[in-house]
């Protein structure tokens, strides 16, 4: 069972939870940065965003570990934006009739039908076994790596596109990160994606690539207020997309539950992980009030659980309190809009491969040799979530309505793999699927 907060002293409570925002801050902070930057908002408009995350990270961190009747896991659970729902927000972010407001709409919506269905997803588990969930990972790490290329090479629509010396400064950031996960033990290595963006912006402010006159004029304290980009819009295939998205962001929180259930000794049954998944939805419903995006358990946190051995709640929830004042510092926002992209491109290879690997670790499990059917369920599902990457306008002639769902690869590559695998393998059982959800979960963690 967990120790009790009495136990740990105040001062290595505050020390703890920094270290698992400091592991978890560049992933929290990549997604903002992704989509703000798609829609092409003023610099101003992406710190706002990236203030609103790490406010809402806090919030929902606070929910899920510290808890409120009826909802929350009350584990060591760090709460951030999940990479899975980045393609369909930008595809919706980009579409005139939408925008950021209609990204906010369907995640509110998203985040009702998580809050309501959570309690029911467990359920869903045997539509989700390991040749599924993997497919959607690597999809999802396929799709965003366009991301990080296109970031090491200077951003799209700059005009030194690819100049040497963003490719540079990219290669020096991943080659930092390397070495630190190498040779570094403990936090250092968990935190090497941190460490190596603040030392490419270091490099790059050698070179003048480093702009701080936002940073100055940016106050150091603002308050985070909700609609701050408008009233949201509320359409029905962008919010049904979303609820898609939030299906498969609560499959995965619930492999991380169980997996963490096993590292604390701390046993989850149904209704406690029900409560887990409310938490997930009502989160995500704050995001969508608080101008940010659906939130999911950060698995790079669970791991830390585990090679620190500190499995008390109050740890997460001091990273929540700590992720809340970050986000009330507009200056520290600022800066990390300031970050250049060719930095962020070299973390971004790195945490996005990453994705995609966590995906092929989960397929290399899957029984291939013996069902001959899973590689075609991988096969036709992974050339579904390819279709909008090497082809933008495939679907280009059909309603224009359905171009949140059609254009993004991870949502074609979940619904064809679901539909394949029943298909050729039938429905499972549950007892197996959640058997497998926990093994899928330490594959992720590691």
């Amino acid at each position: 069972m967990e120790r009790p907060a009495e136990e740990i002293a105040p001062a290595a409570l505050v020390f703890l939870g920094l270290q698992h925002v400091l592991v978890m801050y560049a992933g929290a902070v990549a997604v903002p940065l992704i989509v703000g930057r798609a829609l092409g908002l003023a610099p101003e408009q992406v710190a706002l965003l990236v203030s609103a995350d790490l406010f809402a990270c806090g919030l929902a961190t606070l929910v899920q570990s510290w808890g409120m009747p009826g909802i929350g896991i009350r584990m060591p659970v760090m709460m951030g934006v999940t990479f899975a729902a980045v393609t369909p927000m930008v595809a919706m972010g980009t579409n005139p009739d939408l925008g950021l407001t209609g990204i906010y709409g369907a995640v509110i919506v998203a985040g009702l039908f998580a809050f309501l269905a959570g309690p029911l997803v467990g359920r869903l588990l045997p539509l989700f076994p390991p040749v599924v969930t993997g497919t959607v990972i690597l999809v999802i790490g396929v799709s965003l790596m366009r991301v990080g290329v296109n970031w090491a090479a200077g951003g799209i629509g700059n005009p030194q596109y690819g100049a040497p010396v963003y490719l540079g400064i990219a290669l020096f950031v991943l080659a930092v990160i390397l070495l630190l996960t190498r040779y570094a033990r403990g936090f250092v290595a968990s935190a090497s994606v941190l460490i190596g963006i603040v030392a490419g912006m270091l490099a790059a402010s050698l070179f003048g690539l480093v702009d701080l006159t936002r940073v100055g004029t940016a106050p150091w304290l603002d308050i985070v207020r909700p609609f701050a980009f408008g009233w949201p819009k509320f359409d029905l295939v962008a919010s049904l997309t979303l609820c898609l998205v939030m299906v498969v962001v609560m499959i995965e929180s619930t492999g991380m539950f169980l997996a963490l259930a096993e590292i604390t000794d701390d046993p989850v049954d149904e209704e406690r992980l029900g409560r887990g998944l409310r938490a997930d939805g009502l989160g995500t419903l704050l995001g969508g009030v608080f101008n940010t995006f659906p939130y999911s358990s950060f698995s790079q946190n669970i791991g830390l659980v585990g090679v620190t051995g500190v499995r008390s709640r109050y740890v997460a929830v001091v990273g929540g309190f700590i992720m809340l004042g970050l986000g009330l510092i507009p200056k520290l926002a600022a800066l990390v809009e300031a970050v250049p992209q060719c930095v962020l491109g070299g973390a971004g290879l790195v945490m996005f491969g990453m994705v995609a690997a966590t995906g092929a670790r989960i397929l290399g499990a899957v029984d291939f040799a013996r069902n001959r059917n899973n590689l075609f369920i991988v096969a036709v599902s992974v050339g579904f979530g390819l279709i909008p990457l090497v082809a933008p306008n495939f679907f280009k002639q059909m309603p224009h309505a359905l171009h949140p769902l059609l254009e993004s690869g991870i949502l074609l590559a979940a619904l064809a793999a679901v539909a394949l695998n029943l298909f050729f393998n039938g429905l499972g059982d549950a007892a197996s699927a959640r058997s497998e959800a926990t093994r899928i979960a330490h594959v992720a963690e590691a």
